[in-house]
């Protein structure tokens, strides 16, 4: 039976603005209050979705979020009509109002944790919606995540969904952001790979000392847990706290995985070579022959890897067994980081070609080719159990095209957000895009 490895890449929302909301995320911070231009965030993402169409691979589209969150803020004391509830939070506490209007949903790789069936005990693919809980305009996030990955994977008998983990720091949970599968093919047993910041319980693990460690190993054995997983497919490793603490908010931001190869910076991981040989042992239990490439500090420091996001591309496995390396425009503009690419693909090694995509509005808000997309291995049966309106066609591009150049506004700053029409406009295109996706009702102003 064929596997598939999909790609299901978040649409950014129609409220996308420079928040600044994500202490320890260097370019959201450094580009805070400036301009955004939510049409064409939602173009570049689009285009990044066909170009990979185009080349074969299945592509998917995960739904945006109803924002301004009107219920997160009247569960915060904003009472009246939802206009009202706008104005008064932009008077008195306008933190909260864009809080409550951050698009960061755009970056799926944080909706969930996803293990395919041949990991899995019950043999169904298992979806955990993270908490996000480290910070508020993410928190609110995972009831709606779960609507819509339910809408999308609906199918008992091959989907299993989990809730999110209590909303606590000890099981912060930061979704597939910290999490990597290996595998001789994906529809084979592999190892999941689960990265985390710290222990909430063991004061042995060190800790980062300036920016917070968002995933917790706690949260990282409960997924596990949750999905069935046996002790033989998982590894667990923790985060090099320094390397936080220079801006690696996620383990995405230092190392990609895909197949059997693990593409790391140098000082990605406490105890490297430990969690090396504990990937190569447990992969050659189960048939995969594991490689990994280091990229050494003196080639490509953190500080250029963070600014860059050369890890926090996507790794795509061609049918001739080769991989290609998709990768944000603002590695081609950092000179040491292209030297390095160039000579990544001239060296004959698994990784053959690098593609550049433009995703400017995404990465000043610090997110790249990685953030903007679930994988979910799925068997043949599976694929035609996923509601057939997300998956991308021509005919889907086409049309969510037109979508967002009918809704988006092309231009949004901070004073914008006070605007009640905004709320209209945002509830419109998500009212037109639940039919255009065949999702139902997801959305809670579809729901009470």
């Amino acid at each position: 039976m064929k596997s598939f490895e999909v790609n299901f890449d978040g649409l950014v929302g129609p409220t996308h603005n420079y928040g600044g909301l994500s202490f320890g995320n260097v370019a959201s911070q450094s580009n805070s209050q400036q301009a955004s231009n939510p049409r064409e965030a939602a173009l570049q993402g689009l285009e990044k979705m066909k170009a990979l169409m185009d080349m074969g691979f299945v592509q998917g589209v995960l739904a945006p979020q109803e924002r301004p969150d009107v219920a997160a803020l009247r569960s915060l004391g904003f009472g009246g009509t939802d206009a009202q509830v706008i104005e008064k939070a932009a008077k008195e506490a306008m933190p909260l109002l864009v809080a409550s209007c951050s698009a960061s949903s755009m970056w799926v790789a944080n909706a969930a944790t996803v293990s395919p069936s041949a990991d899995t005990a019950d043999g169904r693919v298992h979806f955990t919606a993270a908490n996000l809980n480290c910070k508020f305009h993410r928190s609110i996030e995972h009831p709606t995540t779960s609507r819509v990955l339910g809408a999308m994977f609906a199918d008992p008998e091959h989907f299993a969904h989990h809730a999110a983990l209590p909303a606590v720091a000890q099981f912060g949970d930061e979704g597939a952001a910290n999490h990597t599968r290996f595998c001789r093919s994906y529809g084979e047993a592999g190892v999941e790979f689960f990265v985390y910041g710290r222990s909430a319980f063991d004061s042995r693990y060190p800790a980062p000392q300036k920016y917070p460690a968002r995933q917790t190993l706690e949260a990282s054995q409960a997924v596990a847990r949750l999905h069935g997983l046996s002790d033989a497919g998982v590894v667990f490793a923790q985060q090099n706290p320094a390397v936080i603490d220079q801006g690696v908010f996620h383990n995405d931001v230092i190392a990609v995985g895909n197949g059997e190869l693990l593409f790391h910076h140098q000082d990605a991981f406490l105890n490297t070579e430990h969690v090396l040989a504990e990937l190569h042992g447990k992969l050659q239990a189960r048939g995969a022959a594991f490689q990994s490439i280091c990229v050494p500090r003196d080639q490509v420091a953190v500080e250029d890897a963070v600014r860059s996001y050369l890890f926090n591309s996507q790794l795509l496995s061609r049918a001739d067994g080769s991989m290609l390396l998709i990768v944000p425009e603002e590695c081609r503009s950092n000179t040491r980081v292209w030297q390095y690419l160039q000579s990544l693909t001239a060296s004959g090694g698994p990784v053959r070609e690098v593609k550049v995509f433009d995703l400017k509005q995404s990465m000043q808000n610090g997110g790249g080719p990685a953030c903007l997309r679930l994988r979910v291995a799925l068997k043949e049966t599976e694929l035609a159990a996923v509601n057939p309106g997300v998956i991308m066609t021509p005919a889907l591009y086409g049309t969510l095209t037109r979508w967002v150049n009918t809704h988006y506004r092309d231009a949004l700053r901070e004073s914008d957000l006070a605007d009640p029409q905004l709320l209209l406009e945002c509830r419109t295109a998500l009212d037109e895009l639940t039919q255009i996706l065949k999702l139902g009702a997801v959305y809670p102003f579809q729901i009470n």
